[in-house]
């Protein structure tokens, strides 16, 4: 299978998507005067929210966290909080910031996560970006751009080595409970110029805390009975600085 892609500048991908952002890029766009979402996900080993076929990816860009009488996972991702247009785009939909981009938009539309395959269909470009007159960006599943290939592996490894930082970063913050994988996100908008202090000061650091305790919201009593079955700890009350983002149907 084949596929080829180039951008037209239609500017869907760069509105109303939040952009996953390296620790680095996170402080930047918060220099800037951008808006970071921290969005939360987590699971137990070898218990709920553990994709078995994606084990060795989730692992690495995961930390484990005490829940309860157990041991989390969680995986922290910081994003550009784009609602509408991303505040980098101008009049004629040309990033202004082109030359220092996030690593996620310069790969794009490829996928972070090496168990998604690209989809034409699942992306917001038009079908002019697909057609056979478009340069080939996939061949028999390989990719034709080395340099595109390196980025991609470059944001992969970002987002291993950040998730220590990130989850002492959210401790400073009193970021402290996570959706389960699968079932949903908790997603929080912090203050930025805490934000931006918080990185600072774990920039700083020479040594790194022992984590503090994590809690799961989810979506309904039967996930909530599977992971206190497991020993974790599950808020009952109702979210007052975060949003629950639910993955699964009401």
């Amino acid at each position: 299978m084949s596929t080829h892609f180039s951008c037209v500048g239609c500017g869907k991908c760069c509105t109303d998507h939040h952009v996953p952002l390296t620790l680095a890029e996170a402080r930047q766009w918060a220099a800037d005067g951008g808006q970071v979402i921290v969005l939360v996900e987590a699971f137990l080993t070898d218990g709920p929210g553990l994709p078995e076929a994606q084990r060795d990816h989730v692992l690495r860009r995961s930390w484990g966290v005490p829940s309860g009488r157990t041991e989390a996972r969680v995986a922290i991702t910081f994003a550009a909080y784009n609602s509408g247009p991303c505040r980098n785009l101008d009049e004629d939909l040309l990033c202004r910031i082109y030359q220092r981009r996030p690593l996620v938009c310069r790969i794009y539309p490829m996928e972070i996560n090496p168990h998604i395959p690209l989809r034409p269909e699942a992306k917001d470009c038009p079908p002019e970006s697909w057609q056979d007159t478009q340069p080939l960006l996939i061949v028999g599943g390989q990719l034709q751009d080395p340099e595109l290939a390196r980025l991609i592996e470059a944001s992969r490894q970002a987002d291993r080595d950040d998730i220590q930082a990130k989850e002492v970063i959210c401790a400073q913050l009193g970021i402290r409970t996570t959706a389960l994988k699968g079932d949903g996100f908790t997603a929080y908008l912090p203050q930025m110029s805490a934000f931006a202090a918080a990185i600072d000061q774990v920039r700083q650091l020479t040594h790194w805390p022992a984590a503090g305790e994590w809690s799961f919201h989810v979506s309904g009593p039967g996930i909530a009975d599977q992971l206190q079955a497991a020993g974790a700890r599950v808020v009952s009350e109702a979210a007052t600085t975060y949003a629950f983002i639910a993955l699964q149907p009401a």
